[in-house]
């Protein structure tokens, strides 16, 4: 039974019908994808609640919605009959109101893979009309090497992290859908060498956010500050040696202050130069393992021609370019300007790696290629899209693999590949976000004639 508890009428009068602040006694359902848990308020309209878990009963409070809302967002706020699955959030900043970097902080880590294999197997059959057999995925999301840590303990795995600033010029993090600010002395899940700087401690004052990074490939560390209009940069001293960009109000670039303008990554034996806050994979064991699994699913041969699409600084082109041979070739296309210069340095010693620079959708028919052996593609967070998969499943690549930080995206892309005539071979699934909902998926396709 579902009990609804009002806001006072002083609050009533000011949002109208604005259910904001209602507290609704819910049942809790299925996860959804996004962090949250699905429930429904006693008229029967749908919650989405956060800090909550599957067969939860639980007052959620309303964070956003109305009365004629679609959907209403909520938090648990009282946790009245708790999951076995619950456990005490390590970090003092997770939980209703506060810092939204995390949003599994209250389950246990096996319990959040669970949830995230869940999500997944939801979109693929929601959007793809795939069952975990038809994707051949065993249904597990495995986690990175080194993060299975003793109770209590949170992998230390973020090796970026964006500080947002407060107007009293504290370090902080973003509350959850929210431009405001909490301000934190410690973020658990920041790996040690951004930890070590010390940023929380420092009176930032003048500045919009701080990014610091710092790389699994070498002690190259960098902070990225992004100054308040017609703000001075202040002189940056932090706790370890550090090279300093800032990104200019005018025209959006990141230009060096001090030290390098890049940072060095190590994956498969190469060392990478990202350069001005570039993209990386974030957990420090990310690209290690999603090069091997790809490889693993791609099997390149001698003299193979392959593509690797939204190819960011090179990492899979240069896994393909040293699997390849002399007489293979690949060309990577990528949009950003930086990390075309990067992946062109990063590959110069691979004569049979060629990089262009711009958009996917509008470089790939330029080039004139009506066929190849092997595709890579690590699109962004929206996927690659109908154009582009109706494109590459024309080339006749004996093997496809789709990098994919989105379940959604991946299970959209996956059915127009089945248009296209491809089929998933495999699909695995990687816990690279721990703690969050995030979670990546590595999916290897083939023509679909060569299936059951």
């Amino acid at each position: 039974m579902q009990n609804e508890t009002t806001s006072s009428p002083a609050e009533d009068s000011q949002t109208g019908d604005s259910l904001i602040g209602t507290e609704y006694e819910v049942e809790v359902g299925p996860v959804a994808h996004g962090g949250h848990c699905i429930a429904r308020t006693s008229e029967g309209q749908v919650l989405f609640v956060r800090h909550t878990l599957p067969g939860e009963k639980v007052v959620a409070r309303v964070t956003d919605g109305a009365k004629d809302s679609r959907f209403l967002r909520a938090d648990a706020v009282t946790i009245i009959e708790p999951s076995k699955d619950r456990v005490e959030a390590p970090c003092p900043y997770a939980g209703p109101g506060k810092c939204g970097g995390c949003d599994w902080q209250h389950a246990k880590p096996g319990a959040q893979r669970r949830l995230k294999g869940e999500v997944i197997a939801e979109q693929l059959q929601r959007l793809a009309g795939l069952t975990p057999e038809e994707a051949g995925w065993d249904g597990t999301v495995m986690p990175a090497e080194g993060d299975k840590l003793p109770k209590g303990e949170v992998p230390a795995w973020r090796t970026r992290v964006q500080y947002a600033i407060d107007e009293n010029g504290r370090a902080g993090l973003r509350k959850h859908r929210s431009h405001d600010v909490e301000p934190i002395e410690h973020c658990m899940i920041a790996a040690p060498g951004v930890s070590e700087l010390g940023i929380e401690k420092r009176d930032w004052t003048g500045m919009a956010s701080v990014e610091a990074i710092t790389a699994t490939g070498s002690n190259d560390r960098q902070v990225i500050l992004t100054p308040k209009p017609g703000a001075r940069l202040p002189l940056v001293e932090l706790d370890k040696p550090v090279s300093v960009l800032r990104v200019d109000e005018r025209d959006g670039g990141v230009h060096r202050v001090h030290g390098r303008g890049f940072v060095r990554e190590r994956a498969d034996d190469r060392t990478y130069r990202v350069g001005s806050g570039g993209f990386w994979q974030v957990h420090p064991q990310a690209a290690n393992t999603l090069v091997r699994a790809v490889m693993q699913g791609l099997l390149p041969r001698k003299n193979d021609t392959a593509l690797d699409l939204y190819c960011g600084v090179g990492l899979f082109a240069g896994a393909l370019g040293q699997r390849i041979g002399e007489k293979g070739a690949v060309l990577g296309i990528e949009s950003g300007k930086r990390a075309v210069e990067d992946a062109r340095h990063n590959l110069q010693d691979l004569d049979r790696v060629r990089i262009e620079h711009g958009k996917v959708e509008q470089v790939l028919p330029r080039t004139g290629i009506t066929e190849c052996d092997l595709i890579v593609l690590d699109p962004p967070r929206a996927g690659a899209g109908k154009q582009t998969v109706k494109h590459l499943t024309g080339l006749g690549a004996r093997r496809i693999a789709y990098v994919a930080c989105d379940p959604a995206a991946l299970a959209r892309d996956l059915a127009y590949f089945r248009e296209g005539g491809y089929r998933v071979r495999t699909l695995r699934a990687f816990d690279l976000f721990p703690m969050t909902h995030h979670v990546e998926c590595v999916a290897i396709l083939e023509p679909a004639e060569k299936g059951h």
